[in-house]
């Protein structure tokens, strides 16, 4: 699937955490629609300032009637703070939808679906569920936190059950979201979160045989698979997370070790 660039408006920004932003833009009328897993490249700065590259960022959710376009992204430098600063009315770049999202067709077809998400993990997983969902498979959400959860209100219509985990016990199960994940009562699980959390669930699931994806993050340069700088090592050969994922089988990149 081709990626455009555009200019496109901001109609809201809320922090949904001390270092969360949730941020509404005009859905862009041209171009390809994003879905599920998929990403852009979104940038509110000229070519003479810095950061040098784009910051890629997964969509959040897509609203087709409101004509909106919703990122959820954590504040970690100097691009994603001057994403935070936008306000109503601005303008930023968005060059996208890029990568291959989830096979949401395929995945309701599977069967009973659990869908895991870790920390800023979660980002992509709304759009995921609300397909999901609409495609008459409503998927149990298991979300872990190191501490308070955030964003989880808009999963409820999509969702047959959520499950929250936090490593300081604020919220729900107390430790890792791993201790209360069962693969065994599903008959696929996507994940989407950091590394170690992901290699955690793909562990369970190896040993219950019961299908695995995950969705990667890595550092991006084009987004389009031209520089290859987000080029992973992957049981197949070298990949690029931007074009060929970024969501892979989980047992194409991750080791049971």
């Amino acid at each position: 699937m081709s990626a455009t660039s555009c200019n496109v408006r901001v109609l809201r920004q809320k922090a949904v955490a001390s270092d969360i932003r949730r941020l509404t833009v005009a859905l862009p009328k041209e171009g390809p629609r994003p879905h599920a897993g998929q990403f852009y490249m979104l940038r509110c700065w000229s070519a003479a300032e810095t950061p040098v590259l784009s910051r890629p960022i997964s969509v959040h959710d897509v609203d087709e009637r409101e004509g909106t376009l919703t990122f959820l992204y954590q504040i970690k430098g100097e691009g994603t703070q001057k994403l935070a600063h936008l306000a109503w009315g601005q303008t930023l770049t968005l060059t996208g939808p890029c990568g291959n999202g989830f096979d949401v067709a395929a995945a309701a077809a599977a069967g009973r679906v659990a869908v895991v998400g870790g920390g800023i993990g979660v980002a992509p997983l709304l759009l995921l569920c609300r397909e999901l969902a609409a495609a008459g498979c409503k998927p149990e959400l298991y979300a872990g936190f190191r501490d308070a959860p955030y964003a989880l209100e808009d999963f409820l219509p999509y969702c047959a059950a959520i499950s929250v985990a936090t490593d300081s016990g604020a919220v729900g199960y107390h430790g890792l979201v791993t201790g209360i994940l069962h693969p065994e009562e599903f008959d696929l699980v996507l994940t989407c979160g950091p590394n170690v959390m992901m290699q955690g669930v793909y562990r369970l699931c190896a040993e219950k045989g019961v299908p695995c994806l995950a969705s990667l993050e890595r550092k991006m340069a084009c987004g389009l698979g031209a520089c290859l700088g987000c080029t992973c090592h992957t049981k197949v050969g070298p990949k690029t997370v931007c074009q060929d994922g970024p969501v892979f089988p989980a047992q194409e990149v991750f080791d049971l070790g």
